[in-house]
């Protein structure tokens, strides 16, 4: 869908329509300042900007559950869940974001469940709730039940429930348009608004905005293997370099362990909360010595790099389908749990397997191996999704852009995201970030500027077009049957140069070689690229290039990023620097466009770095 007709101004333009995206705009639409505004006879104008049908955004893909401290199964603190995520995080987690994180956690999921969530429930008709790795009582005790969940299918309801709502409160959606540039003022201090290309019409759009908030997702195509969707190209981020600001801790990616061997499809951590086992190919539960107490619902990043030492210790097995390829798996046994339940608590799960591995879980082992999942890092905001500048020694906020969800990094995950906090983070702090904007969309209209486009903003966005349509002309331009290069060869050659660089572990190396290749070759090619057809509608190849290009230049900083850090924590593990180094590397990587890293110290509230062990 397309908007009826496009505003001289938007009091808001938020980009990306998953749970962020709609949390924010949800968010926007109810707050107070809102409510006074509409009392007034002042409706906000707003647009959200997908670069899919919304109800095909990303978020429908999740499965295990939001983790929130309701104790609806058994008892549970949210001081807990806050400890859990630290100690998940690292210690790289800003604390004062975490704590707003497992705070406010239950009260997200009720008013979700109000919104029209169809949780599982408990016999008494309590929201159900199961294990997750990481997820313990008494500040690392016992594994607690705090995952909420809908079967496996919890991102689907979630999804499906935002935008319903969204619907019902108005909000206008521009469907199938892909945001080719972030605009800010001449000085970066402020945000112009954004240029987007409708797909259906092959037509550039100057979307001028005071305020301009992303929720574009991550970044999961850097990887060959991942579990997610073909659309996660880190767009936001991308954008958000090319504008000139920095990304945040870019050099930590989670691996969930558990990918369908070969097609990266993820098996949801709740197949091993229910019971599942992870075994080598002697046969032996190998997690147990790896995470005593813990085993198979240890953190993300201790299970992922624990199956990769039982692999390079020989233990590994090769995938069914390719019997005599690589021993690079491991088995996933799900034998020893009730297939009624199974089918009952897991039907997405079973229904992956049987499809797509041709095996029947409720009898053979299922092969798995680490999948990108995760990208913790991105675009730097505040608790309020405020977008900053780190220079100084200070954040610097720019006025009137925001971001949330996993685009962002308000650094809740550190250097490993706890299973089922994902959807916490965009469901939260995307409803936090549209009160935030509402309450600066309140001050621009008590300004009278609401819609005045100024000198300075029209100029910023005519040459941001003119220069986009050039580039779109030169595209097309260059169509030609026989262009040998198109940009889905190079987002797969690119993905197996970053799984050889960088894939659970890397050294010194292994990045120097990756980065050699991107320089020296996906590069120049990502320039170079040009469409095969001269048409702009619905020309699927033109978006293709820019995602291309987006992520050469997203895996370039990314890899800078993971050299500068001499040490391993969480999801980055340094073969070459083995060791966790709080005294020179307790900060958040901040790395710009022209790959120079600074550093910015973690907020230490009340937990201080101590060695992490499950």
């Amino acid at each position: 869908m397309s908007p009826k007709h496009l505003e001289d101004m938007y009091d808001a333009v938020i980009v990306g329509a998953g749970a962020a995206g709609l949390s924010a705009a949800l968010g926007l639409l109810r707050s107070d300042e809102v409510r006074e505004m509409r009392e007034n006879g002042r409706e906000p104008n707003i647009l959200v900007i997908s670069k899919l049908q919304s109800l095909r955004s990303h978020t429908g893909s999740a499965e295990g559950g939001i983790a929130a401290a309701l104790g609806n199964v058994e008892h549970d603190d949210w001081h807990w869940h806050y400890y859990d995520t630290v100690k998940g995080g690292d210690w790289l987690v800003d604390q004062d974001a975490a704590k707003l994180l497992a705070e406010y956690a239950p009260e997200t999921v009720i008013n979700l469940e109000r919104q029209g969530v169809a949780f599982s429930r408990t016999p008494d008709g309590h929201i159900a709730q199961r294990r997750f790795g990481g997820h313990t009582s008494e500040f690392g005790g016992q594994p607690v039940r705090r995952a909420a969940y809908a079967a496996d299918r919890i991102g689907h309801q979630i999804l499906h429930a935002l935008w319903q709502q969204c619907v019902a409160n108005g909000v206008e959606f521009a469907e199938e348009w892909y945001v080719t540039n972030l605009v800010l003022s001449e000085d970066g201090t402020r945000a112009a608004g954004v240029i987007a290309f409708d797909t259906h019409a092959g037509k550039l759009h100057a979307v001028n905005a005071h305020n301009v908030l992303f929720a574009t997702g991550g970044a999961g195509r850097l990887f060959h293997t991942t579990s997610n969707s073909w659309d996660l190209t880190g767009d936001g981020m991308a954008l958000t370099l090319a504008a000139g600001l920095q990304l945040e801790d870019c050099e930590f990616v989670q691996f969930h362990p558990t990918g369908l061997a070969h097609t990266g499809i993820l098996l949801s951590e709740a197949s091993r909360a229910e019971g599942g086992v992870l075994r080598n190919a002697d046969g032996e539960a190998f997690m147990e010595k790896y995470a005593p107490g813990h085993g198979d619902l240890a953190a993300r990043d201790v299970v992922s790099r624990s199956i990769m030492a039982e692999i390079d210790a020989g233990r590994g097995v090769a995938d069914p389908k390719d019997p005599d390829g690589p021993k690079d798996c491991v088995w996933l046994d799900m034998t020893g749990i009730n297939p009624e339940h199974m089918e009952q608590t897991l039907p997405q799960v079973v229904e992956t397997i049987r499809k797509y591995a041709g095996i029947d879980p409720t009898h053979d082992f299922v092969p798995v191996k680490p999948t990108a999942h995760y990208t913790m890092g991105g675009i730097p905001i505040t608790t309020s999704g405020e977008v900053y500048r780190w220079e100084d020694g200070e954040r610097h906020t720019i006025e009137g852009l925001y971001a949330a969800g996993e685009c962002s990094c308000v650094s809740v995950h550190g250097a490993n995201r706890l299973g089922a906090n994902s959807l916490l983070d965009a469901c939260l702090f995307g409803a936090r970030a549209g009160r935030s904007l509402a309450s600066r969309i309140v001050e621009t209209a008590a300004s009278g500027e609401t819609d005045i486009v100024d000198d300075e903003q029209d100029a910023a966005m005519s040459t941001a077009l003119d220069a986009r349509q050039n580039e779109l002309d030169a595209l097309l331009a260059g169509a030609s049957d026989s262009t040998d290069d198109n940009p889905y060869r190079l987002m797969a050659e690119l993905g197996s140069t970053m799984e050889r660089a960088a894939a659970v572990r890397c050294d010194a190396d292994s990045l120097a070689k990756a980065i050699a290749t991107i320089d020296d070759d996906l590069t120049p090619r990502a320039q170079a690229l040009a469409a095969h057809d001269k048409a702009a509608t619905f020309n699927q190849e033109i978006t293709a290039i820019w995602e291309a290009q987006h992520l050469v230049e997203l895996a370039k900083t990314m890899l800078t990023a993971s050299d500068a850090r001499h040490e391993s924590r969480g999801s980055l593990k340094r073969t070459d620097f083995p060791d966790r180094d709080d005294e020179h590397f307790l900060a958040h990587s901040m790395t710009d466009a022209a790959h120079e890293v600074s550093w910015q110290p973690v907020h230490i509230v009340d937990m201080p770095p101590k060695k992490r062990e499950y």
